[in-house]
């Protein structure tokens, strides 16, 4: 049987994955905003963020997970890396 604190720490460490993640997924911002300069593309790209959260809310539901939620979620990470481009491009005010 399992203790409450063996679950705990289970959640602890898929917290610390999800962390890795999202560093990942923001470092990502650098690429893409390469790639878009390039491409004379402006920062934020409605139609490649209906895609991700299309994505996200198909993986979703697939995985009986509240789609609404994992919409929010991807929302965030979604303005995270729009913020992020801007900030590296020098339009930005964040760290």
């Amino acid at each position: 049987m399992t203790t409450i604190k063996e679950v705990r720490a289970e959640i602890e460490k898929i917290d610390h994955e999800i962390i890795e993640l999202i560093h990942k997924r923001v470092d990502l911002a650098e690429k893409v905003l390469e790639s878009k300069q390039k491409e004379g593309m402006q920062i934020t790209d409605k139609g490649q963020n209906h895609v991700v959260l299309g994505r996200a809310v198909d993986a979703a539901t697939e995985k009986n997970l509240d789609t609404s939620s994992v919409k929010e979620i991807f929302e965030i990470l979604i303005r995270m890396s729009i913020e992020r481009q801007h900030e590296l491009s020098g339009e930005g005010n964040l760290p």
